[in-house]
């Protein structure tokens, strides 16, 4: 067995999260702007339910201060903005 050892950097902190952690993980918060204009309709075909299922990623993806809004959380490694 060999021992592998991480060196941390002065001001770094490491912060460990718990295992099966949904709540923190920040893609997962997407997931509502995903379901929600897709609530209570029937697809008849899974085609179909991928297609709306597509259509509804590619509109988010249009909306980064939505994504950004929702996934930004205090603890998440961030680049800063350039003019």
């Amino acid at each position: 067995m060999v021992a592998i050892f991480l060196v941390v950097p002065d001001g770094i902190r490491l912060v460990f999260q718990p295992a099966h952690s949904p709540e923190l993980q920040p893609a997962e918060h997407l997931w509502e702007f995903v379901d929600e204009p897709l609530a209570n309709r029937c697809f008849d075909t899974i085609a179909a339910l991928d297609s709306a299922i597509g259509d509804r990623c590619i509109a988010l993806a249009q909306q980064p201060d939505t994504i950004r809004a929702a996934t930004l959380f205090h603890w998440w490694p961030h680049q800063p903005r350039r003019n």
